[in-house]
């Protein structure tokens, strides 16, 4: 492939989305770039404060533990009070809890500061998916959910690189960072962005023979969310995928160290996942532009299968690296394609409280996985856990295939489908030029109707 081809399919990648969707994405990008709480806080916690390593472990899996309940809790909010007010004030409850991390010291103020934060930075990716899902034309969703990811990997690499750089300034400062980065992060939302809830269905006086209100007037909960077949057993599905992807990350270092390999190679062999999705992740959305959700879910589970499965084979530190390229594509090519089947599945006005059901099944995993992996390593031994997730992975991709085909391919059907236009067409007549995908906007660059 050559550099212009690469170069027109970067362009092809970026181009007509809608100014809202790049604030937002300069937000996400701000913000991440000073995420430094999480990646060196079992650092700070035993290295500078003395705490054991399993205090360390604990801490982190209430981050999880606090996404379980932020993650619901967001997607409330998002859909009744809106999505730039829940961003704002989830935003500055970050903020807050780094800024407190800089001044606590006692063991359990961390722990209830660290399960606070997990509920904050968990209630914001709601709010966050359902506007890109409000302002972006339906056929372009899935692009806009990579780049978001692209932006939120390419931030991190850059805390990864520059608090390490950093650290001698200390780990508080580092948190104080953290802060004034998630602040940052909230004025540009605040500012720039637009809020892009649709209104609620207007009341009807019809109601049907057994006297029950119609489709408009029905409340959508949380349990109405669980109730939606098709989209429960996408949550299921996401939650199986999601214990395999989050294994690696206890379960790879213990079994590197199994193999006598120095703990300096764990480093190298999982920084190649951020190398690879930054490099790589707009080609791939451009090799996977217009495919079939279902088979783009199935295949990246069998990726994630093939990839953590092969672990059990791997004895050096190229081969292990080689198994994680495998299960970051499967990374990259899920991540968006899931959130834009949630975003499908959605109803305009419930949009929040589906991706909050479906970022909770991101944060069990987070908070169950590790504890698993660790205790399966620990147990029977490194091979039994990575047959595990190889063998959860192709089950994974036998639902996808089996249990959602029907209702993606519906659901594609309709999005693909051309609007008639009622009516003579107009003439043409001056106006600016919109740019092809983009949709209306007004003067402002807020989408119309969103």
């Amino acid at each position: 492939m050559s550099i212009s081809t690469l170069r027109r399919s970067a362009r092809e990648t970026v181009s007509g989305l809608p100014p809202g969707f790049w604030w937002l994405w300069l937000s996400t990008l701000v913000n991440r770039t000073g995420a430094f709480v999480l990646t060196f806080l079992s650092l700070y916690l035993t290295l500078e404060l003395g705490h054991s390593a399993w205090f360390a472990g604990l801490v982190v899996a209430l981050h999880g533990l606090g996404g379980v309940a932020g993650s619901p809790l967001g997607g409330v909010l998002t859909d009744r009070w809106g999505r730039r007010p829940t961003m704002v004030t989830m935003h500055l409850a970050g903020a807050a809890c780094a800024a407190a991390l800089a001044l606590v010291t006692s063991a359990w103020g961390i722990a209830a500061v660290v399960l606070l934060m997990g509920v904050a930075m968990q209630a914001v990716r709601p709010p966050i998916n359902a506007t890109i899902a409000d302002m972006v034309p339906a056929h372009d969703v899935r692009r806009a959910y990579a780049l978001n990811y692209w932006a939120l990997n390419l931030g991190f690499a850059i805390a990864s690189i520059g608090g390490g750089a950093a650290a001698f300034l200390g780990y508080r400062t580092l948190f104080v960072v953290d802060a004034v980065a998630t602040v940052l992060c909230a004025v540009i939302v605040f500012l720039r962005l637009p809020e892009t809830r649709p209104e609620r269905p207007a009341p009807t006086e019809e109601k049907s023979t057994a006297g029950e209100k119609s489709a408009a007037e029905e409340k959508v909960s949380t349990l109405t969310v669980l109730r939606d077949a098709p989209f429960r057993t996408l949550v299921l599905l996401n939650l199986l995928v999601c214990l395999v992807f989050t294994a690696p990350w206890i379960g790879l270092p213990l079994t590197m160290a199994d193999q006598g390999l120095p703990a300096s190679s764990y480093g190298v062999v999982i920084a190649v996942n951020g190398i690879v999705i930054v490099g790589f992740q707009l080609l791939v959305n451009k090799l996977t532009d217009k495919r079939s959700p279902v088979l783009l879910l199935a295949l990246s589970s069998l990726l994630f299968a093939l990839g953590t499965g092969a672990t059990a084979l791997a004895g050096s530190s190229v081969a292990f690296a080689a198994t994680v390229v495998v299960w970051t594509v499967g990374e990259m090519i899920h991540v968006p394609t899931n959130a834009a089947a949630t975003a499908r599945l959605a109803p305009e006005h419930a949009r929040g409280r589906y991706q909050g059901v479906m970022g909770m099944s991101w944060a069990v995993a987070g908070f169950v996985a590790p504890i698993l992996a660790g205790a399966i390593v620990d147990g029977p031994g490194p091979d039994v856990l990575w047959a595990a997730t190889g063998a959860i992975g192709v089950l994974a991709a036998a639902g996808y295939a089996t249990r959602l085909r029907k209702a993606l391919a519906e659901d594609e059907d309709v999005v693909a489908a051309p609007v008639p236009v009622p009516g003579p067409v107009p003439s043409p007549a001056p106006a600016p030029v919109v740019v092809k995908g983009e949709g209306a906007e007004d003067a402002e660059g807020s989408p119309v109707g969103a």
